[in-house]
C-alpha cells in the first residue's frame, strides 16, 4: 500500500524536473536521487538499478542497493524490501538500520522467527535502540496472537473491493446500509496522474446494499466533494447530516499540505464542503477526522510541531453554536509514540480506535483501542488477529453499539492494494448438558429438577427427561449460559439426597463450549455409613480423625435443609448387651452434639444406639488385608465371624460392625429460624 494510500495527509510531491536522456544515462545515481527526495519511490527504485548495474565501487553499491530496499519499503512491498535489504548487508552497507527494515520487513511477511534473529542482531549493533527489543517482542506476540485468534470473524467485501485501493470505509445512513469510502480505481475526478503513486487520485465513492445483502455499483460523489485533488477519509455525525472529509491540494504545482473539509447535507445532496478552521500553518497535513458521538471534539491526525514523534493523534474542541475550533490538543504518549498514529474513530460507548505502526504488534499498521477514562484515554491494547495481520490494517468503523463494522487492509490474499474488509463478533454458544443417575444403580433418574444458578443473579431450573437428560441452551432467543458467568450446577429430586454442587465458568472464553456435567442422586431410602468415624476403645468421645467424615455430613445436611435424620451407632457383640447399648447411645450423641456445635440444628436429629442388635451386611465383596474375599450379602454376624481361620480376618470383621450411619426419617422439615 503506498503511503498515500494508507493516510490522505502524506505530501503530495509532483515531479521532478526531467533531467535529458543523455543526462539521465550519464547520472542515474543523481536523478534516482531526486526522485527519492520527491516520493516518487517507483521510478527512484529502477534508476538506482541502473546505477548499480554501472557501478563499480563496493561502497557506492551497497548504498545504491540500500536505497533500492528503502524505494521498496516506502512502496510498501515488503517482499522486494526483504529481498533487497538482504543483499544490502552482504554488500557490507554500514547503516545498522539495513538490519532493523530487514527485520520489520521479515516481519510483515510473516517470518516472525526469522524476525526475531535480526532484531537480536540490531540490538548487537545498536543496543541504545528500544526497537529491537520492542520488535521481537511484536514477533512473539504476533505468533501468539495468530495461533489463538480472537473471537471476530472477518471477510473481504469483494463486491465493493476492485484492483486498486479501495479504503477507510464509513457508514452514511442510519440504517447501515450505505457506504462512504475512499478509492483510486478508474473514473477518478482527477485527470492527472498521481506523481507518488502513479495511480490515479482518490475520490469518495458509495456504494448501497438491498435487502439481499448486496452492494450496488460504487459512484463517486459529487463535484461539492470529489475535486482534481485528492479526497478520502470521510466521516459522518450520527445524523448522517455533516460529513468531514480530507483534501490534499496542489497550487501551482506545490504541496499546500492537508486539509479538512466539511460540507452539510442538502437533501439528498451534500452543500459545497468548506474548510474547518484548524490552526496550523498551510503546509502542515491535517487529516481523518472523527467526531464524538456529541460532536463535541473532533479527532484527527497530523504531523504538525509539538507531537510525539511522526504523525500523531489530535483533538479539538468544537463549539456547538459556532462550530469553530479550540487549540489543538496532542493525546500524549499514551496514545501516540514516536511513529505515526492515523484513522483515529470514536466509538458510541467512547473508546477510542485508532491505528499505529509504533505500538507492540503484528506488522504494518495495526488497530488499537483504548478505553475512555474521564478526559482521558488509557489501557491501550492490540485488537490482535484476524483484525489484525503482518500487513497494514486500518480505518476501522462500528455500526452502532453493536460488534461489527468496517476496517482496511492490504493482507495476503486481498483483491487490489487495499481491500475493505467487513467483521463481526459471533455470540458465544455455551451449553451444559448431561445425564442424571442414581448413584447406586447408575440408571438414569427422569423427572429430577436440576437448577443453574450464574454469579449474575440468575436461576434457571429444567426436568430431566425420560432418559435422565438435561440440557441448558437457548430459552427463545437468549442463551441459557452466558459469557463472563460463574455458574452452580446441581440435581435434587424426592427420596434422594441433592446431588453435589458442580462449578463452572464462562469468564475469559472466546469460543463457544460445550459443558458436560454428569450429576448423581443418592437414595435417601437406605441408611448410609460414615466412614472414618473412630473412637478410642470403650469411650464415646470423638478422634480427630473422625470430625473431617462428619463435616462431610454436615455439608449434606447444609445442601438438604429440608431432611432430618436419625443418626445410628453400632458396636460389635463382644462385651455385655448393657454395656454395647450404653456405649453406642453415647457415641451417637457425641455425633450429634458435633453436628449441633456446626449449626445444625437439633429438631433435625435424633441419636439412637443399637449396641450389637443390627450387624452390617455387606453391600459389596470385602477383601481383608490377609487376601480373604468375604462375599456381597454377608450378614456379619458373631457365629459367622469367628469360623473365620484368621485372628486378623475376624478382627476386620468385627471392625465393620462397629459404625456409624445416620438415615433420613423426613424430607419436608421446616426451620424454625425462617
Amino acid at each position: 500500500m503506498m503511503n498515500k494510500n494508507k493516510i490522505i495527509i502524506a505530501s503530495v510531491v509532483v515531479a521532478m524536473s526531467a533531467l535529458s536522456t543523455a543526462s539521465a544515462q550519464k547520472n542515474f545515481k543523481q536523478e534516482a536521487d531526486n526522485m527519492f527526495a520527491g516520493y516518487q519511490y517507483n521510478s527512484a527504485a529502477e534508476l538506482y538499478k541502473k546505477a548499480y548495474a554501472k557501478e563499480k565501487r563496493k561502497d557506492i553499491k551497497a548504498e545504491e542497493i540500500f536505497k533500492i530496499a528503502e524505494c521498496y519499503r516506502n512502496l510498501h512491498d515488503t517482499k522486494q524490501a526483504e529481498s533487497w535489504y538482504s543483499k544490502a548487508i552482504e554488500a557490507k552497507y554500514p547503516n545498522p538500520k539495513a538490519v532493523l527494515y530487514l527485520a520489520e520487513m521479515m516481519k510483515a511477511n510473516e517470518k516472525y522467527a526469522e524476525a526475531i534473529v535480526q532484531y537480536n542482531a540490531y540490538k548487537e549493533l545498536a543496543p541504545g535502540d528500544k526497537k529491537a527489543e520492542e520488535g521481537a517482542k511484536s514477533c512473539e506476540l504476533a505468533q501468539k496472537w495468530k495461533d489463538k485468534p480472537s473471537r471476530y470473524a472477518v471477510a473481504n467485501e469483494t463486491q465493493i473491493n476492485g484492483a486498486s485501493s479501495d479504503f477507510s470505509p464509513m457508514y452514511a445512513d442510519k440504517k447501515y446500509n450505505e457506504l462512504y469510502f475512499t478509492s483510486t480505481r478508474e473514473g477518478a475526478t482527477g485527470a492527472v496522474i498521481d506523481a507518488i503513486t502513479g495511480g490515479n487520485f482518490s475520490d469518495v465513492y458509495t456504494v448501497k446494499r438491498d435487502k439481499k445483502g448486496k452492494w450496488s455499483t460504487a459512484t463517486p460523489l459529487g463535484v461539492e466533494v470529489n475535486s482534481a485533488q485528492n479526497e478520502g477519509s470521510v466521516f459522518l455525525n450520527n445524523k448522517v447530516s455533516t460529513m468531514y472529509f480530507t483534501r490534499c491540494p496542489i497550487v501551482k504545482k506545490k504541496n499546500m499540505g492537508c486539509q479538512i473539509l466539511s460540507s452539510e447535507r442538502k437533501g439528498m445532496d451534500w452543500g459545497i464542503a468548506t474548510v474547518v478552521a484548524i490552526t496550523v500553518p498551510d503546509t502542515i497535513a491535517v487529516g481523518h477526522p472523527a467526531l464524538t458521538p456529541d460532536e463535541s471534539k473532533l479527532f484527527f491526525a497530523s504531523d504538525m510541531a509539538g507531537g510525539q514523534g511522526g504523525k500523531d493523534i489530535w483533538m479539538v474542541e468544537i463549539d456547538k453554536k459556532t462550530k469553530a475550533c479550540g487549540a489543538p490538543v496532542n493525546l500524549g504518549p499514551t496514545i501516540n509514540t514516536a511513529d505515526d498514529e492515523m484513522y483515529p474513530f470514536v466509538h458510541d460507548d467512547g473508546t477510542l480506535y485508532f491505528a499505529s505502526n509504533g505500538h507492540l504488534g503484528m506488522g504494518g499498521l495495526d488497530i488499537y483501542k483504548a478505553e475512555k477514562s474521564g478526559d482521558n484515554f488509557t489501557g491501550v491494547s492490540n485488537l490482535r488477529y484476524p483484525i489484525n495481520s503482518a500487513a497494514d490494517d486500518f480505518g476501522i468503523v462500528f455500526e452502532g453499539k453493536n460488534e461489527r463494522g468496517f476496517f482496511t487492509s492490504n493482507r495476503e490474499g486481498g483483491k487490489g492494494d487495499d481491500d475493505i474488509y467487513s467483521f463481526n463478533l459471533p455470540a458465544l454458544l455455551h451449553v451444559t448438558q448431561g445425564v442424571v443417575r442414581d448413584v447406586d444403580t447408575q440408571k438414569p433418574v427422569a423427572g429430577a429438577k436440576v437448577k443453574l444458578i450464574g454469579s449474575d443473579g440468575s436461576t434457571v431450573e429444567l426436568t430431566t427427561d425420560a432418559n435422565g437428560i438435561y440440557k441448558f441452551d437457548k430459552n427463545g432467543t437468549e442463551q441459557y449460559v452466558k459469557p463472563n458467568v460463574t455458574y452452580q450446577i446441581y440435581a435434587s429430586m424426592d427420596k434422594f439426597f441433592n446431588s453435589d454442587k458442580v462449578r463452572f465458568t464462562t469468564v475469559g472464553d472466546e469460543t463457544s463450549k460445550t459443558f458436560d456435567q454428569a450429576l448423581t442422586l443418592k437414595s435417601i431410602a437406605k441408611p448410609i455409613e460414615l466412614p472414618n468415624i473412630f473412637y478410642d476403645l470403650g469411650k464415646a468421645e470423638l478422634r480427630p480423625e473422625s470430625m473431617v467424615s462428619l463435616d462431610g455430613l454436615v455439608f449434606t445436611l447444609n445442601e438438604n435443609p429440608g431432611i432430618t435424620i436419625k443418626l445410628g451407632s453400632h458396636t460389635d457383640s463382644r462385651g455385655d448387651d448393657k454395656s454395647n447399648q450404653a456405649l453406642s447411645q453415647a457415641r451417637a450423641q457425641s455425633v450429634m452434639d458435633y453436628l449441633v456445635s456446626k449449626g445444625i440444628e437439633i429438631e433435625r436429629l435424633t441419636a439412637f444406639g443399637y449396641g450389637e442388635t443390627a450387624p452390617k451386611t455387606l453391600g459389596s465383596n470385602l477383601v481383608t488385608a490377609a487376601g480373604l474375599t468375604i462375599p456381597a450379602g454377608t450378614t456379619l454376624v458373631e457365629k459367622y465371624i469367628l469360623k473365620l481361620k484368621s485372628k486378623e480376618d475376624q478382627e476386620e470383621a468385627f471392625q465393620q460392625n462397629r459404625r456409624t450411619d445416620f438415615l433420613v426419617l423426613t424430607t419436608n422439615y421446616v426451620s424454625s429460624k425462617k
